[in-house]
């Protein structure tokens, strides 16, 4: 629905950011190889694990509870008309995000996401689309996810890398909330946007069709 409105009215469109948790899901992108997915999919189906193919970059990852899956709708033509610069620009959130529990993100040449060293292992992935330079899809933070359900793909059909979240590294549990929340601040930061919050519920105090998230951001640049 809100790529639509963009598309159909970019200088109009209020830019967006989505924040959501998913059901236990495992997403294929357009570049995709069937193979890193490691599971028959009656088998995944019994596990209350559903596959998608989506439209979004890159390979097969998973989604589910205590990952920030993050959709920023925004048109970039406003911003830096430049993937690379988009891409780099949503690693630098996660990366100042993370930072504020201590852990140093990091990038690897010629990978996306953000990555933990020695060994390098992914805490972030990221699967963009554009059209028009209206972006889709997005980043998804393993915060408090249970890492079991990586084991069951090829994560990003890498084979030589570990993944990991961020109560894995520290040890404990974080209030999802609060990372939210420092997030955010860090996409305002890097975008240089002021962003107002805006949960499920005051979408429908304003009659608008209630979306499947968690909390939703518009934005002004």
């Amino acid at each position: 629905m809100y790529v639509q409105e963009a598309l159909r009215d970019p200088h109009n469109w209020q830019d967006r950011l989505i924040l959501c948790e998913h059901p236990p899901v495992i997403t294929l992108g357009r570049n995709a190889h069937e193979e890193n997915i490691l599971l028959p999919l009656d088998l995944l189906q019994a596990r209350g694990i559903e596959v998608y193919a989506v439209e979004r970059g890159g390979d097969v990852t998973y989604h589910g509870p205590g990952q920030i899956v993050g959709y920023p709708i925004l048109w970039l033509e406003r911003y830096k008309a430049d993937i690379g610069w988009y891409m780099r620009s949503l690693e630098e959130v996660l990366i100042r995000t993370i930072g504020e529990w201590g852990l140093k993100g990091e990038r690897l040449p010629g990978l996306t996401g953000v990555w933990l060293l020695s060994p390098p292992r992914k805490i972030a992935a990221l699967g963009v689309k554009l059209t028009r330079w209206i972006s889709m899809h997005g980043f998804a933070l393993n915060v408090n996810t249970d890492m079991s359900g990586f084991s069951f793909i090829v994560p990003c059909g890498i084979r030589d890398k570990a993944v990991t979240s961020m109560e894995k590294e520290l040890g404990f549990p974080l209030p999802i909330h609060s990372v939210k929340e420092k997030l955010v601040g860090h996409f305002s930061e890097v975008f240089k946007v002021k962003i107002e919050m805006k949960t499920p519920q005051d979408l429908e105090q304003s009659s608008l069709e209630k979306p499947r998230v968690h909390n939703e951001q518009s934005m002004e640049s």
